[in-house]
């Protein structure tokens, strides 16, 4: 076949992978889901395209069945592509199909689409990768073709074996002879095959995870029978620090928050930590807190659920204290939370919240506080046990509206009347922004640090040891491309001697932690907390002999 010379053998061949590279080198710089394509070449592409060419050189034109595996490998590299850079623009960390795949459905109802809105996209779901098959299958016949005549081939064939070995040559004294390459999809998938063999294959958990603290060698001397508060503060990032123009915009809601913990007759030291995870999957660092085993790989965590590791709920159970999870973003049975031991889950159906619903999370942070002080922490310490309580906010959740509005008045939160119909209106009402979050972000954690100032000067027991801990970064439309995973912790109580040791330990007393070169991670942040709750110097760092 002679496709009318040169020029007509172009213009048969040039579409198709034109059109090819260009869906399999998309680009999103956030934060949007609209990818673009990018100026590079997709080394799968190269290589299809010269097994193709050698293909048709030995045996002649490719049949049905060969063009269509090409197809349907196209479109599952396609869809693989744009879900990784998409999820990696929206929420700064790379696609985790086993897991996003489980929540794609929560995070569609948190943004409160309308209900043809999420059917019409399950419908898409479906029909884009039919429709990108139909497409790519239609591009590969029409490069088959273009390749049936042979004087190409030669040149198809030498090009794309100097490209291959430019792509294999990279790194080579130092050279980077991949600039003009797109990230290679066949990576992500692999990545993807090796986190879903780590959760089927048994036997995973002692080979994966790291060794869990020593809890048996370490008891709760040093915290003399306080009630221990640890509040993961949704999304409160280092960006809130690093970033000049959010940190000068919450100084005064920080400084208002300082205050009132002197008021209270309190003192808070801070550092930074390492989250084991960036812009979601709060369970991690959860996990990671919480049993001091490394959740860096996602895969981790479903590992950690199967076996019987020691938790922190678990060692204060042992020691006396009664163990509360707080979770009012639960709107579901969570069986997999019986690992940590609790004694009490409240998720948001047994809270006892009786008030309006405020967006998609429906309980404000404040009202969740309160009931929590009234059920578990309203008798005088001596007169109950000790109790060790975990609450995980919600406010400062993505995406950060609707904000309720404080309440001076915190028993009335207990009841069904604490917001009245217009300030319900007006929280309802404020725009969600997608493309433009962070005002409202700083908006959220400014409400944090007001109604947890309030209680803590108030009405907390005077006792009460507080945590507050980010537990990841904000999504990257809000931390920007680049920034650490780092979280800011502060440690708050009316005992100078406990916080002593933590200073020891290298954190700064007041509300902003010093920034230092390699931040502890959460799973050093356990180890810490056990060493400096035994309250025997010789256990904390910096403290022994």
């Amino acid at each position: 076949m002679s496709p009318s010379g040169w020029g007509g053998w172009l213009a048969r061949i040039a579409g198709p992978l034109l059109l090819l590279n260009a869906l399999l080198t998309l680009e999103n710089h956030g934060p949007g889901l609209w990818p673009r394509p990018a100026l590079r070449l997709s080394f799968e592409l190269v290589v299809a395209v010269v097994a193709l060419a050698g293909w048709a050189a030995w045996r002649g034109r490719p049949g049905t069945r060969v063009l269509r595996l090409l197809a349907a490998a196209s479109a599952c590299w396609i869809v693989a592509r744009y879900f990784d850079v998409t999820v990696s623009a929206v929420f700064g960390r790379q696609l985790n199909l086993y897991w996003d795949s489980r929540h794609a459905l929560e995070v569609l109802r948190m943004g409160e689409f309308p209900a043809w809105q999420i059917a019409l996209g399950a419908l898409a779901l479906l029909a884009v990768p039919l429709l990108l098959y139909r497409l790519a299958l239609h591009c590969w016949r029409a490069i088959a073709q273009a390749l049936a005549w042979p004087r190409p081939r030669p040149a198809i064939g030498l090009a794309g074996l100097l490209l291959v070995a430019c792509f294999a040559a990279h790194g080579i004294g130092g050279r980077d002879t991949r600039w003009f390459f797109s990230m290679p999809v066949a990576p992500i998938l692999a990545q993807q095959a090796g986190v879903l063999a780590g959760q089927l294959l048994p036997g995973q958990a002692s080979a994966r995870l790291t060794p869990s603290p020593d809890f048996a060698q370490a008891s709760l001397a040093g915290l003399h029978g306080a009630d221990v508060l640890l509040l993961f503060a949704e999304s409160y990032g280092a960006t809130t620090l690093d970033n000049p123009r959010q940190a000068a915009a919450l100084a005064p809601r920080r400084a208002a928050f300082a205050q009132a913990l002197a008021a209270g007759g309190l003192q808070v030291v801070s550092a930074r930590v390492r989250s084991p995870t960036y812009g979601g999957a709060s369970w991690l660092a959860h996990a990671e807190l919480l049993s001091g085993v490394d959740m860096q790989d996602p895969g981790a965590y479903e590992l950690l659920l199967a076996t019987q590791r020691p938790t922190l709920a678990r060692h204060f159970q042992a020691h006396g204290w009664r163990t509360v999870n707080w979770m009012p973003g639960l709107q579901r049975p969570w069986p997999e939370g019986r690992f940590y031991g609790y004694d009490r889950y409240g998720d948001a159906e047994h809270i006892g919240y009786r008030g309006p619903a405020f967006g998609y999370w429906r309980i404000p942070d404040q009202a969740s506080m309160a009931l929590l002080h009234a059920q578990e922490l309203a008798a005088p310490p001596g007169t109950r046990a000790p109790r060790f309580m975990v609450f995980a906010t919600l406010a400062s959740h993505a995406p950060f509206r609707p904000l309720p509005p404080y309440v001076s008045d915190w028993d009335k939160l207990a009841g069904s009347e604490a917001y009245t119909p217009a300030e319900v209106a007006r929280s309802l009402a404020a725009p969600v922004s997608w493309q433009a979050p962070v005002p409202a972000y700083l908006e959220a954690l400014g409400y944090t640090f007001e109604w947890l100032g309030d209680y803590l000067e108030h009405r907390a027991p005077r006792q009460l040891l507080t945590i507050m801990i980010g537990d990841h970064q904000p999504l990257a439309s809000v931390s920007g491309a680049g920034a650490s995973w780092d979280v800011p912790v502060h440690i708050i109580s009316s005992d100078a001697a406990l916080l002593q040791r933590f200073e020891a330990a290298g954190f700064r007393p007041g509300l902003l932690p010093q920034e230092g070169p390699a931040p502890m991670r959460m799973e050093a942040l356990t180890r810490l907390l056990l060493a400096v709750f035994d309250g025997s110097p010789a256990r904390v760092p910096g403290t022994g002999e």
